[in-house]
């Protein structure tokens, strides 16, 4: 009779182990999200080993939303009315079977197993923020090629101690996902290579402050909570009114059903629309003490957020880049044909100094371009890009392939590679292409705006002419009173002043901010200059600050990476042994800022033609131009020992840089000097 006792009771004690497994279980799929930043890493490493197969009804096969032939699927569902009378009430319910298939897989395969969704999939009900955001700096952090190499070549002359320090803020998904540090682009899962994507800052539900990129990213499928500014009014009330927006679910939990998935709850988060958000990424102190960045520091201390109250976004999410405007009003979503109703509209464009240089099929982000290589991100995808990274990267489009004129005259026997050779597939791809373009010069002019808000050049003052000589200056000032200008990642920033002068021949007698054969400025970081092969440019007008390092038995050189020379066998990111906010840095490195205050910040651009230049050919006409670049052609050097992604050549990636330079402002004027 014991014995008896003991066997149910041990029963009970099971059943209800289980019961409250289950419980558990549930009320975590319920809440759309899991504790903690990951789940479990044996897990998410299996998503790069093999592809899951998709939740679909038994006895169904999973067939792509492309290969529905819409007009065969309507035929078959016309039945004649003798054979309808025998079919039960839930067949009358049911769509043609393949269109089921169809819907089913777009539900199933396109939202299980993502912790992290892509843009690509917010952008069915926000177009607008993702084609702001499609052609962003945003998106293009994690894409650059410079980063990538130069993210490699500080964890090699680290020895990997710089760990994920510089990708956290440029790859929030991939690291969150345990991809590897260095990785190439094109084997990394579409919402990695997206950069700072929706989710980035949409899935942060707490104010993590200054941490160097150090956050938590809430994970969830598509339907889980998001967190913004605005909280959950305009959402309450579009799923609340089916008949005007149609049917919507906040789960993912009945793929068979005919809603649209959408995210179930916004989640009200104060910090979202405050300059603090931004600080994660964009002030940026090292292990070792290093400022690396200070835009917030910056920012923190100007008379925008101190005397006006202004925010980064004010000025970088407006109707206008760069300048406090204030916001665009319009619909935050647009779910089927309507619209939602008009709010506080900002805008997704963060224009900056940067600029893409990879192949336009890469960049801007477009689902239409790119396919997957790897079957196993397919179910990552909403749709079916064109082609994969590695072949648009041998599409010629700088030949002409995929156009009219091209495809005319084009021979039979020309050599296209194997991905391209059908003439249909190139003009697919060309239409892409001319979408690219377009989103393309739409960032460059943005850029060109935002500079031309944080940069102002006076006109040029005549100190005095003569025989002699030519003395002349102008006044480059800071145009934005919210932080310094360059900022951010200002020892890799290059603005500069090209000046000419010019007699009524067309002979240049003088000339200051020219480059030399690598494209780099004549400054003391030019490979050319330190050899000997071409002068140091010593009228140079340049705001790029500096990299100071002291070597580790004494002295101070100037470097193009904050890598202290070592003499020591084994080069290490050293902790800091001694309390380092005394000096604000730490004893190893430290930054000589040239850049222009955010208070009233300007300096005068001074320059002196002797009078042994002159040609005695006047007048002369002065040209001086106030030149921004992404990053000088010596940082371009200092990496590429570590190689660019996308199969770039050092010499490729250091002309498309020097091809993207922007005149931010110019000035002309004539000194009248007779013989």
């Amino acid at each position: 009779m014991a014995k008896q006792l003991r066997r149910v009771v041990l029963c009970v004690a099971i059943i209800g182990i289980v019961m409250l497994c289950g419980h558990t279980v549930l009320a975590q799929r319920s809440t759309g999200r899991t504790p903690g930043l990951r789940r479990d890493s044996s897990r998410l490493r299996s998503l790069f080993r093999r592809a899951r197969p998709a939740r679909q009804p038994a006895g169904r096969l999973a067939v792509p939303v492309s290969v529905v032939d819409r007009e065969a699927a309507a035929a078959d569902t016309a039945v004649p009315d003798e054979q309808s009378a025998t079919r039960t009430a839930e067949d009358r319910r049911r769509l043609d079977p393949r269109q089921e298939q169809a819907i089913d897989q777009a539900h199933a395969a396109t939202f299980i197993d993502d912790p992290f969704p892509s843009a690509e999939k917010c952008r069915n009900c926000h177009p607008g923020h993702y084609r702001e955001w499609a052609s962003s700096m945003h998106a293009y952090g994690q894409l650059s090629p410079v980063f990538g190499a130069m993210n490699n070549a500080i964890n090699g002359l680290t020895n990997g101690t710089n760990g994920d320090f510089c990708i956290r803020c440029h790859n929030g998904v991939g690291m969150a996902v345990d991809e590897p540090v260095v990785m190439s682009n094109m084997d990394r899962r579409p919402a990695s290579r997206e950069g700072v994507t929706c989710v980035v800052c949409h899935r942060v539900d707490q104010n993590w402050g200054k941490g160097a990129g150090r956050r938590a990213l809430t994970e969830g499928d598509v339907a889980a909570p998001i967190v913004g500014p605005g909280g959950n009014a305009i959402l309450a009330d579009v799923l609340a009114n089916p008949e005007t927006f149609g049917a919507l679910s906040g789960s993912i939990e009945a793929p068979n059903s005919r809603a649209r998935v959408v995210h179930g709850e916004v989640t009200p988060r104060f910090f979202q629309s405050t300059s603090s958000m931004c600080a994660s990424c964009h002030d940026v102190l090292a292990p070792t003490g290093f400022r690396l960045e200070d835009a917030f520091s910056e920012f923190k201390n100007s008379p925008a957020a101190r005397e006006k109250g202004q925010s980064c976004q004010d000025c970088h999410m407006g109707k206008i880049q760069g300048v406090a405007a204030g916001y665009a009003v319009g619909p935050a979503a647009q779910v089927g044909n309507v619209s939602t109703p008009p709010r506080k509209r900002t805008n997704h464009t963060f224009a900056g100094p940067d600029y893409s240089i990879v192949h336009p099929g890469l960049f801007p982000h477009n689902p239409e371009a790119i396919k997957e290589e790897n079957p196993d991100f397919i179910r990552f995808r909403v749709v079916e890009g064109l082609a994969t990274m590695r072949e648009w990267l041998v599409f010629d489009h700088e030949a002409g392939w995929g156009t009219v004129e091209f495809e005319n005259e084009v021979a039979e026997d020309y050599p296209f590679p194997e991905p391209w050779k059908n003439q249909a597939r190139r003009f697919r791809a060309r239409d892409i292409l001319n979408d690219q373009f377009k989103a393309l010069e739409q960032a460059r002019s943005l850029r060109h705006q935002v500079l031309r808000a944080g940069y102002k050049l006076g006109e040029i003052e005549d100190l005095g002419s003569s025989r002699g000589g030519i003395s002349f200056r102008a006044l480059v000032s800071n145009g934005t009173d919210g932080h310094g200008v360059p900022t951010g990642f200002d020892a890799e920033r290059l603005v500069f002043v090209r000046v000419a002068v010019i007699d009524r021949e067309g002979v240049v007698v003088f000339v200051s901010g020219d480059f030399d054969p690598n494209g780099d400025v004549r400054d003391s970081h030019s490979v050319y200059v330190h050899n000997g092969e071409v002068p140091l440019d010593r009228q140079l007008f340049s705001l790029q600050t500096k990299f100071i390092t002291r070597n580790v038995f004494g002295g101070e050189r100037e470097q193009v990476l904050a890598i202290p020379y070592s003499l020591t066998p084994l080069v290490y990111v050293r902790p800091a042994t001694r309390p380092f906010n005394v000096l604000g840095r730490p004893l190893g490195a430290r930054k000589h800022k040239q850049n222009l205050s955010s208070r009233n910040g300007a300096r005068w651009a001074n320059y002196k033609v002797s009078g042994r230049a002159l040609t005695g050919n006047g007048p002369y006409r002065i040209k001086m131009e106030l030149v921004s670049g992404m990053v000088p052609v010596n940082l371009v050097h200092a990496i590429s020992p570590y190689g660019f992604d996308y199969d770039l050549s050092a010499r490729e990636v250091a002309d498309r840089v020097v091809a993207g330079h922007t005149v931010i402002q110019l000035r002309e004027t004539v000194i009248e000097l007779d013989n």
